[in-house]
């Protein structure tokens, strides 16, 4: 099933490079949990909507290194850029560990820290 989640996620991933946020969200769970640690957490997908909304004005722009698969999980480990305070283009390291239920995207843990 680990194979199985890569894809989705690898698939979720490319939609959401593209723009295309209400396909990305077509991966997920209607009761999707999203926990940005140390800042926000979103509850369902309407929340996760008007969040993308305002912080992703631009589509992110990312690299996923590692994918690590067991049972429900995946965690991705990678390179994403992000708007600073100033609207600069920033880059920062993520892991986004990802629980799934019935083939979608349940709940999100990230983890995102500003690259030296």
């Amino acid at each position: 099933m680990p194979e199985d989640h890569k894809t989705v996620l690898a698939n979720a991933n490319a939609a959401i490079m593209k723009g295309d946020f209400e396909g990305f969200l077509t991966f997920c769970t209607e009761d999707t949990v999203w926990n940005f640690v140390g800042d926000t957490i979103l509850r369902g997908k309407q929340a996760v909507r008007e969040w993308m909304a305002v912080a992703y004005k631009e589509p992110p722009q990312f690299e996923v290194h590692q994918m690590i698969g067991d049972g429900d999980f995946v965690a991705a480990l990678g390179e994403i850029t992000l708007p600073d305070q100033e609207g600069n283009a920033r880059p920062h390291a993520y892991c986004d560990v990802w629980r799934f239920r019935d083939g979608k995207m349940a709940e999100l843990r990230a983890f995102v820290v500003p690259s030296p």
